[in-house]
């Protein structure tokens, strides 16, 4: 039985930094040794759909030479026989329609293999649709619900056998960047999934500010070790870490465990992060006051400086303001264009003043760029019709560009806005901002972090604007 010399009961309290369990003195010198018990618990049959498998797990407990059940512990169940027991089994000929109609969104793909997040959440190779364990022609798909399934656990132990213990359902999951396979915690209750360690301070006395341990996996993985894949022992038990089980209610559940979209950094693989990235990029018009960091809008540069462009050309030039004195100075100048603009098309005040109104966007945002299009390389013609083509690939390559720019913003968390106003007034930016003379104003970019999520926006069908010949 791994870990440290641990009496059976191992009820002392402790925090992470104390022991764990009350093990023996080190040379009768009564200081604690940290340590922990964790063992199989044999003699749990095949389980089928509709078992009690709170009284299957309470049987196999009570006729074998383990130790048994007592306040404290925690019961570490696989959550193959989870689904069994409710009925999660089902007939698919085909594991990749039933893996279909369990996922949520593709994160990455190689070949067939998919790495999916499904309806509880959870981001794994095949929506955790296993074709294992499980006779020919079904499939296992997980517990509906594994934080329910282990609260049901945790309450049916206690009235069974009138014990209080903290229970994990696990499952196997691969991981980004680290080869092998691990078990981590799906289902939880009774469980303080996440010891937070933030504001405290290590043995050297520097602050820990980041620090969140998973409890729950870790508890997992400690009795996979023991449990094993092939042998038949779906049950573990872990005894002397006290200090994990909650002392009042079942806890957050594992469901904590699972980071929501805006923690996310890894949240799409390659491909898809492509395909994601473009469809879900917005025109935000609201910002927050949060200032902008300069190194994420250079980023977003570099990736507007992969564009296609003819002659083996670089068209882009940004203009980034950053200072609020140098975003004032440019859109009170074009504001002033605009405005001598509307008057000279006969438009009345207030008309003239609503449609002013339509640039505050780019007031509203702490940061601003200008996109400009320069033509160094390019061709010339004798006729028009051909000095017109030239400026048109121009100008698509510099369109581009600036897509690149705004998705590249997406990706850095960036809301942003692309609006086309300096183009009616070049001159004037020109001169506001020292540019020169063949550098081509295309707009200005507001960017900033968004105020609000952007709302869903459906999705156009794509045969309306093909044709096919």
């Amino acid at each position: 039985m791994p870990g440290g010399a641990a009496d059976d009961d191992g009820r002392g309290r402790h925090g992470r930094d104390g022991a764990r369990g009350a093990g023996a003195g080190r040379g009768g010198t009564g200081v604690s040794t940290p340590g922990y018990r964790v063992w199989a618990v044999p003699g749990i049959p095949e389980v089928r759909p509709g078992d009690d498998l709170v009284k299957l797990i309470a049987a196999a407990v009570a006729g074998s030479e383990v130790p048994q059940l007592a306040d404290g512990d925690v019961l570490l169940v696989t959550s193959k026989i989870v689904s069994k027991a409710e009925g999660r089994v089902l007939e698919a000929a085909d594991r990749e329609a039933a893996i279909d109609q369990e996922t949520v969104r593709v994160v990455a793909r190689r070949g067939t293999l998919r790495i999916v997040q499904n309806r509880q959440g959870l981001v794994m190779a095949a929506a955790g649709v296993d074709a294992s364990n499980t006779p020919s022609g079904t499939v296992l798909l997980l517990p509906e619900d594994p934080d329910a399934s282990a609260r049901a656990l945790r309450a049916g132990i206690r009235t069974e056998l009138g014990v209080d213990v903290g229970v994990v359902i696990s499952d196997t999951f691969g991981r980004p960047w680290r080869s092998g396979l691990t078990d981590v915690a799906i289902g939880a209750a009774g469980i303080r999934v996440l010891d937070d360690l933030r504001g405290g301070t290590d043995a050297y006395g520097n602050p820990l500010s980041a620090t969140v341990v998973a409890t729950a996996d870790e508890l997992a993985a400690a009795g996979d070790l023991v449990k094993g894949k092939a042998a038949a022992l779906p049950v573990a038990v872990v005894r002397g870490l006290p200090h994990v089980v909650e002392e009042a209610g079942d806890g957050d559940g594992a469901r904590a465990l699972v980071r929501d979209a805006g923690s996310d950094m890894f949240r799409l693989g390659t491909s898809e992060a492509v395909r994601e990235a473009v469809t879900l990029r917005r025109t935000v018009r609201d910002f927050t006051d949060a200032p902008v960091d300069g190194g994420a809008v250079r980023r977003a540069v570099a990736a507007a400086l992969t564009a296609p462009a003819p002659h083996h050309t670089a068209p882009w030039r940004f203009v980034l303001l950053e200072s609020e004195e140098a975003r004032t100075r440019l859109l009170d100048a074009m504001r002033h264009a605009w405005i001598a603009d509307l008057r000279g098309d006969g438009f009345s005040e207030e008309s003239v003043a609503k449609r002013v109104r339509r640039g505050d966007v780019l007031r509203r945002a702490p940061y601003l760029a200008v996109p400009c299009m320069v033509m160094d390389g390019s061709h010339s013609y004798p006729d028009a019709r051909r000095g017109a083509a030239e400026r048109e690939m121009f100008v698509v390559a510099h369109g581009a560009g600036i897509q690149n720019f705004l998705i590249a913003l997406a990706g850095e968390r960036l809301g942003s806005a692309w609006i086309s106003s300096t183009m009616f007034c070049r001159d004037v930016v020109r001169e506001v901002l020292g540019l020169p003379q063949e550098w081509e104003p295309m707009g200005a970019v507001a960017i900033g972090e968004p105020a609000e999520a952007p709302r869903e926006r459906p999705a156009r069908p794509v045969d309306d604007f093909v044709v096919v010949r």
